[in-house]
């Protein structure tokens, strides 16, 4: 089982919230610090780690690490 680092950021399209590409980071440091860099020019930034287990493609419940900005609704606390 591995731990994935994920940040997924959002623009706004004029009313609409229009995910990007998520960014993968090495540690949960990187990743909080990349959502903060993102989040100085993103409309929304959610950051989040999830455990992988590879062997079986399963995956667990995502970990919030950071929610900066206007995000759309659904998203884990």
């Amino acid at each position: 089982m591995v731990t994935a680092y994920i940040v997924q950021s959002f623009q706004l399209r004029g009313r609409k919230l229009t995910p990007d590409q998520p960014k993968t980071a090495k540690t949960r440091e990187a990743c909080i610090a990349l959502a903060e860099r993102m989040g100085e020019y993103k409309a929304g930034v959610f950051a989040f780690s999830q455990d992988v287990d590879i062997e079986t493609d399963t995956y667990d419940e995502p970990r919030v690490l950071l929610k900066l900005g206007t995000l759309p609704p659904g998203l884990p606390d």
